[in-house]
């Protein structure tokens, strides 16, 4: 028994410093419980407590880099349990107050003289933690002052919400598996204009102070409130309340309909001095309870996996399972956070597992009672084909990586560009859409994008997808078909040409793509153009000699067709604006940026994207920025946007 202690202590610690040092962790909520809760019983039978089990202190880690700082008061976490049964007995007929337990990374406010001065992270055992005020000053929903002029703590949770997850998540070089992660390693990071976007809240669930304190656990998040906190959601179960009341009240509870990333429930006393009175476990409060989700297990029998590559390079891995039905939706994948998960499950094609949803939200593989372990692990990038290597993360994890420097899923930004608005204008494939695409290997060069009904089952199985969505995908793309000779240039990504030069170009070879080529095959001199100077014609002659540029998108001229674009000329050449370059910058209230330009070449003027000794008028907008400053400084003639319509009418 004492070995099998050592082992799960040692187990245990190796997940925490994961968990909370590393934002990685090396085990599911489930397998973490179910040792924690093995050691509980062995330390409960024999009497013995050991050193370092964390039944009997609180985990966290420290980052070396954040200054150490000493909470006024331990920061204690919560007992827990599965069992309505046991809350019920806690309950004990007194009145309750319920509210959601967040899946974040807690915090605690100081305010002095109701000014905010200091935020500490929990940090090692609830005793002393790390200082991030310099992260949480950024955070929106932080009140920076207080009507309240004593000095108080506020502790409640650093989140994201699950909707500001996913848009993020798409968007990092390193992406997160769960919003805690992106949280946790956020809130610590050493540059705070790193966090800036993150879209970091808290949410406030307790009050510490010798002068604010209530009676009741109900006033003091009314009171938190008012102060102008955001407060974790709750409710209160009355005096004397039955236990099925109490089954009816939790049942109210369903995480897949709360904004914010949970694990349980809190159930805490009301009347706050009776539950100070209860005292404390080196390791929890006992005047609170965590309720955990009951893990329902599900059997289905284990198909596959299925790899996507990132942009940096890492491949995921998530296992394939015959469908299975859990509260109420359809269950077939379950995300492996790292090779080390996978070896543990011994999988192979065929075997009998058990499925879950941690937290009712996210299907998690509990169990493999087959256990062949015949699967073997992927040595191939599933985008690009090239052999793929393990890295070891700083956090001891093992990951896949793809380090080919060409892989198609590290060229996302480049479709996201060709796709865009103001480009070749592809509705529906939006940066996460085809991050999933070339991920999955559908997408390897700007043709697949006219290909993609060869995909047509497994994007219409797609999470986010159905047959409706693809229909309407496919219309947009057959709606580009056509294209604009500028529209094509500026999509391809030519460094330092973008939509104006791409005008250029199709106004100068008359929208003829052939006419274009033969100039750069005849070694043409781009400099002779208006506006194009040698480092725009070198630029397209390093392009066009790129092999791998054009892997990317020499395929899609059999897709496109050329058409010109429609100009209306202004019959009256007479106007102010004749002949004149003119930039529009800001943000202007009649005209997008698309139509300005068009309103500019109507008039036969010629827009431009910089300010430059050249420009004749600048048109400017709400919020206009260092182009206002630059015609300033060179004396260039600077219109409003209702000065440009008056000059018109004139």
């Amino acid at each position: 028994m004492m070995q099998r202690m050592k082992e799960l202590i040692f187990a245990l610690q190796k997940a925490d410093t994961a968990y909370h040092k590393h934002d990685q962790p090396i085990m599911s909520d489930r397998e973490y419980d179910l040792l924690y809760d093995e050691l509980f019983a062995l330390e409960e039978k024999t009497g013995v407590l050991l050193a370092g089990s964390p039944v009997h202190k609180v985990s966290g880690e420290l980052l070396e880099s954040l200054a150490e700082v000493t909470h006024t008061r331990p920061m204690l976490s919560a007992g827990k349990t599965k069992s309505i049964d046991e809350v019920f007995r806690f309950a004990q007929g007194r009145k309750m107050v319920l509210s959601w337990k967040l899946d974040g990374l807690t915090l605690v406010l100081r305010y002095t003289a109701g000014v905010f001065t200091q935020a500490i992270t929990r940090g090692r055992e609830g005793l002393v933690g790390e200082d991030v005020t310099h992260t949480a000053k950024l955070m929106s929903n932080i009140p920076l002052r207080i009507p309240y002029t004593d000095d108080l703590e506020v502790r409640g949770e650093c989140v994201v919400g699950w909707n500001s997850f996913k848009q993020l998540n798409d968007g990092l070089e390193e992406p997160y598996s769960h919003p805690r992660g992106l949280a946790a390693g956020s809130i610590r990071k050493l540059d705070a204009e790193a966090m800036r976007n993150r879209r970091l809240e808290f949410l406030a669930f307790n009050l510490i102070s010798d002068h604010a304190d209530s009676s009741s656990k109900w006033e003091q998040l009314r009171h938190l409130r008012s102060l102008g906190f955001d407060v974790v959601g709750h409710s209160v179960l009355a005096v004397g309340a039955s236990h099925q009341s109490l089954s009816d009240a939790v049942a109210l509870y369903n995480p897949e309909q709360y904004d914010y990333p949970v694990d349980g429930l809190i159930i805490e006393y009301d009347d706050l001095s009776y539950g100070r009175s209860l005292g404390s476990t080196g390791h929890h409060e006992n005047r609170l309870i965590a309720l955990k989700w009951q893990d329902e297990l599900y059997d289905t029998i284990f198909r596959g996996l299925e790899l996507a590559t990132t942009r940096t390079g890492m491949v995921s891995v998530t296992g394939v399972f015959d469908d299975v039905q859990i509260d109420g939706s359809t269950v077939n994948h379950a995300y492996l956070h790292n090779l080390d998960i996978l070896d543990k499950l011994e999988l192979g094609i065929g075997d009998r597992i058990q499925v879950y949803k941690a937290n009712q939200i996210i299907p998690q593989i509990a169990e493999n009672t087959t256990r062949s372990g015949t699967l073997t692990i992927p040595t191939h990038c599933p985008c690009c084909g090239e052999p793929v290597v393990i890295h070891q993360t700083s956090g001891g994890t093992r990951q896949l990586f793809c380090e080919n420097t060409q892989c198609p899923a590290k060229l996302v930004r480049k479709f996201v560009h060709f796709c865009s608005k103001t480009r070749m204008d592809i509705e529906g494939l939006s940066e996460s859409t085809l991050e999933k695409f070339i991920q999955h290997g559908w997408v390897k060069n700007f043709a697949d994008l006219y290909e993609l009904d060869r995909y047509k089952a497994q994007i219409v199985a797609t999470d986010g997808f159905g047959e409706k969505s693809f229909a309407r995908l496919q219309a947009a793309i057959d709606k580009r078909r056509c294209c604009t000779m500028n529209q094509f240039i500026a999509g391809l990504g030519i460094h330092t040409v973008g939509r104006h030069a791409g005008r250029d170009l199709a106004q100068y070879f008359h929208g003829s793509w052939a006419a274009f080529e033969l100039a750069i095959q005849e070694n043409f001199d781009f400099t002779t153009l208006p506006d194009f100077g040698e480092t725009m014609h070198n630029n397209i002659y390093s392009w066009y000699a790129d092999a791998e540029a054009d892997k990317l998108w020499r395929p899609l001229l059999q897709h496109i067709t050329f058409i010109q674009e429609e100009q209306i000329m202004s019959t009256h050449t007479n106007n102010p604006f004749s002949g004149k370059n003119i930039v529009a910058t800001g943000k202007l209230e009649q005209y997008t940026r698309q139509s300005i330009e068009a309103k500019i070449l109507s008039l036969d003027a010629t827009p431009q994207s910089s300010v430059t000794k050249t420009t004749d008028f600048l048109i400017v907008g709400a919020k206009a920025g260092s182009k206002l400053a630059k015609a300033q400084q060179l004396g260039i003639t600077i219109l409003s946007e209702a000065e440009f319509e008056a000059m018109l009418e004139a």
